[in-house]
């Protein structure tokens, strides 16, 4: 009787201690195995190359690049890449974006001990697998308009408390056109003011967190 094939597993996080849990709670499966880890962008990439894992877990805060970045690299050279996304982020845009570049599913690291089995197995199955609370705020804002870049540009300087007149000097446009992409920005995230707006901005994964 030939023994079933177990899906093989690719860890990417920069914290030792996650990537041990995850090895633990793995190792206790009969189906599934770690066969390997990283801890940056890059080592994921060449890892990803030398061991073509069934799945891979990649969380999107990395040292050396961003999550979404090394998904984008991985699967330009592989394209069948089953990439399951690990992060404390719930933001709607972090998980569109990833959905963008390919990721199958989508794991905050809260649920780790509970949803990671059965992400693992849904993915590998050929599903995708989007946690109930992320695919609610997918829902809420899909119709919502979208920052543009230059929008996002020039909020991620106001959430470093940079002022409109030396944000206009940075962008080498007017003052009153910064004026003017503060209002659109909070028109468009339904902000009360600056700060609300970097707010809310940040909960849903526009920006990084300062």
């Amino acid at each position: 009787m030939t023994t079933p094939r177990k899906i093989r597993i690719l860890a990417v996080d920069d914290h030792l201690l996650l990537r041990k849990g995850i090895a633990a709670v793995i190792e206790e499966e009969e189906d599934l195995t770690l066969v390997g880890e990283a801890a940056t962008g890059n080592e994921a990439i060449e890892r990803y190359r030398q061991l073509r894992p069934d799945v891979t877990l990649m969380d999107l805060q990395l040292p050396d690049m961003n999550g979404i970045d090394a998904i984008n690299a991985i699967r330009g050279e592989f394209p069948a890449a089953c990439i399951v996304v690990l992060t404390t982020y719930r933001g709607d845009i972090q998980a569109l974006r990833a959905f963008h570049a390919g990721a199958r599913g989508y794991l905050l690291k809260s649920m780790i001990r509970k949803e990671l089995l059965e992400t693992i197995r849904i993915v590998h199955s050929g599903r995708r697998h989007v946690p109930p609370e992320i695919a609610a705020e997918l829902a809420e804002h899909v119709a919502m308009d979208q920052l543009s870049e230059r929008e996002i540009e020039v909020l991620r300087k106001v959430a470093r408390g940079i002022s409109n007149k030396i944000i206009a000097d940075d962008l080498q446009v007017t003052e009153r056109t910064i004026k003017a992409h503060m209002s659109s920005i909070l028109c468009k995230l339904g902000a009360n003011d600056r700060t609300h707006a970097v707010t809310i901005a940040m909960k849903r994964g526009f920006i990084e967190p300062v």
